[in-house]
């Protein structure tokens, strides 16, 4: 599989930081083989093109999300605890990785409309684990039991990713990380019985 050879990964990381840097519009394909150290040939034996490199980088990134908040999610935290732990690894991966805070944050959302269908679909798997903590919250009596699950995931998902992209905007002045605990709280309140 093309995703296990180690070329993909090295394209992949250079296509982060010549976005980050040049923007998505104006990140052409050369840049990003000259940013992997590969012949500009060699990105299309593993991508059909510019909008499948991002695609591909949206999921590789999105799955290191997914990986870490699955771990919490399968220890012994209560729901709470488990947001917390959810929405610090969220901003310690993109607190850690200047160039990729800027892709995520910046840089996908102008993509075309087919664009964003795509991101939107990797981005499901990542909001059903926010689903399955807010459930479960619900079923312990942690959360109130008539908080509409879609709405609330719309609540955390867009408190996390304003708080991040404010962060960005504001070029990364103040610890990203130290937010975590207040969003928490903020959120938590919202949910409380």
């Amino acid at each position: 599989m093309k995703k296990n050879k180690p070329k993909y990964k090295q394209i992949i990381d250079a296509a982060v930081v010549v976005i980050a840097e040049h923007g998505y519009h104006q990140a052409q394909v050369s840049k990003i083989a000259r940013q992997a150290g590969v012949a500009d040939g060699t990105i299309y034996l593993y991508f059909k093109n510019k909008e499948d490199i991002l695609i591909s980088l949206f999921e590789e990134k999105m799955q290191l999300f997914i990986e870490n908040i699955a771990e919490f999610i399968a220890g012994n935290y209560s729901a709470s605890e488990k947001l917390l732990l959810m929405i610090q690894n969220h901003f310690k991966i993109l607190a850690n990785d200047h160039n990729l805070a800027i892709v995520t944050q910046l840089e996908l959302r102008q993509a075309n409309k087919d664009l964003r269908l795509k991101i939107n679909s990797v981005l499901k798997d990542y909001l059903t684990l926010v689903d399955k903590i807010v459930r479960e919250g619900m079923e312990t009596g942690e959360f109130n039991p008539a908080l509409d699950v879609r709405l609330v995931r719309q609540m955390v998902f867009g408190t996390v990713d304003e708080t991040v992209t404010t962060w960005v905007m504001n070029e990364e002045k103040y610890d990203l990380v130290s937010l975590a605990a207040p969003v928490h709280q903020l959120i938590i309140n919202g949910c409380g019985r």
